[in-house]
Order: structure tokens, then C-alpha cells, then sequence
């Protein structure tokens, strides 16, 4: 069973994700502070859920302790939604952000996301869909889809965050390498050359979640 480490010290927001995670088989342990929850990390932890609002200390001095030991997964809980905040916390070592408030079913598709990355298998599957990183190949029902770099680069990113949808400005950030490739627009072709590629082999199947005015990704359950 995956056991995840709750760092958090409101009640109310203990309980739901508790109750929460416990409802999807994973096994959690919770703590209040800082310091108990640095005492709690151990090899067994698969995931810790880490606020930065911590009566003792902040999430930034904790995860500082727990990195000079472990690399285990964290996710940080915050009220704040700085761009400085979320690049600080990133750059000691966080692997995600999430602010509050935010609903259990994005915390679980954040989870998995994690847990799928930090699985030592370089196959990602969801139901008919497969990539393989190794060979930077996107497969559906054992069939390989005929993707440019870029679709298949946006793929990728939408695989490892199943449920999470990205902005046209975070999908460029993440998948054009080449500035004189980009224009307006350019997400959206791709989006629409990806959707193609399934039609051809399946034409009822669309895995790939549009939300107006917010972005694309890849639908948590297909």
C-alpha cells in the first residue's frame, strides 16, 4: 500500500484529504508540525503533502531538513499564490504546487501524476493509451501514433499529469524549444493535429480535455 505523509496543521483541511486519500487505498499518516512531521519521514513514505503555513516553521525550512536526507516526493500546500513563492519552493526541491483552496480530485490526479513519474517503470499507461519514454512513442491499442516532436512532446507532458489542464502559455514553456516555431495559435494546432491522429485510428476516441478560456490536458479517466 503507497503511504503518504500529510504535513498540516488545519483540521478541517486534515480530515478531507485524509479521508480522501484513504477512500483511493492510500495509507496516510498525519502530523501537525514541522518538527513531527520531519521526525515521521521515513523509506516507507512514497509521497509528502507539505503546507507552507506551519505553526513552528514554514514548508520552505522543512523540506530543507527533509532533502538533506531524503528525496522522497512533496507537494506543497500554500494559501499564497505568489510566483515567487512557487519558484522558491521549486527550486529547493519541491516536485508540485497546489494552493488553497483546491478540490480532493485535483490533489489525487497531482498524487498520481507524482507517483507515476517516480515509478522506476519507463512505461506510462492509461487504459488503451500508452507512451514509452524510452523510445518517445505514443501507442494506442498496440498501435504507435504518427506524432510530430511537438505533439508527441505534448503528450508526454499530458501523460505525467493525468487530470491536470495546462495553459496555451505553460504547454509552450514546457514543449517548443525553438522560439521561431511558436506563434499564435501554435498550441491549438497542435491540439487539433493530436485529436486527428486519434481519429484516424479510433474515431470515437478523444482523450484530451478542452476547457474554455483555461486550456488542454488529458482526461483523468478515459
Amino acid at each position: 500500500m503507497v503511504k503518504i505523509l500529510l504535513i498540516e496543521d488545519e483540521p478541517g483541511i486534515q480530515e478531507t484529504i485524509q479521508i480522501s486519500l484513504e477512500s483511493e487505498g492510500f495509507s496516510v499518516l498525519v502530523t501537525s508540525t514541522g518538527k513531527e512531521g520531519i521526525q515521521k519521514v521515513s523509506n516507507d513514505i512514497s509521497l509528502i503533502i507539505l503546507d507552507i503555513g506551519l505553526p513552528d516553521q514554514n514548508g520552505f525550512e522543512v523540506l530543507k531538513e527533509i532533502r538533506k536526507k531524503y528525496q522522497t516526493p512533496v507537494i506543497f500546500l500554500t494559501a499564497r499564490n505568489t510566483e515567487i513563492d512557487k519558484i522558491l519552493g521549486l527550486e529547493i526541491g519541491a516536485d508540485d504546487y497546489i494552493v488553497k483552496p483546491f478540490s480532493p480530485r485535483e490533489l489525487l490526479a497531482r498524487i498520481r501524476a507524482i507517483l507515476r513519474r517516480t515509478n522506476p517503470s519507463q512505461n506510462l499507461e492509461d487504459h488503451k493509451l500508452r507512451i514509452s519514454l524510452d523510445k518517445k512513442l505514443v501507442y494506442l491499442n498496440g498501435q504507435t501514433l504518427n506524432l510530430s516532436p511537438y505533439e508527441y512532446k505534448t503528450m508526454e507532458l499530458f501523460f505525467k499529469w493525468p487530470g491536470r489542464i495546462f495553459t496555451r502559455e505553460e504547454i509552450m514553456d514546457s514543449v517548443w524549444t525553438e522560439p521561431e516555431d511558436s506563434f499564435d495559435r501554435a498550441v491549438d494546432t497542435v491540439i487539433k493535429n493530436i485529436r486527428a491522429r486519434f481519429k484516424e485510428m479510433e474515431p470515437d476516441f478523444d482523450p484530451i480535455e478542452t476547457r474554455r478560456g483555461q486550456g488542454y490536458g488529458l482526461k483523468e479517466k478515459i
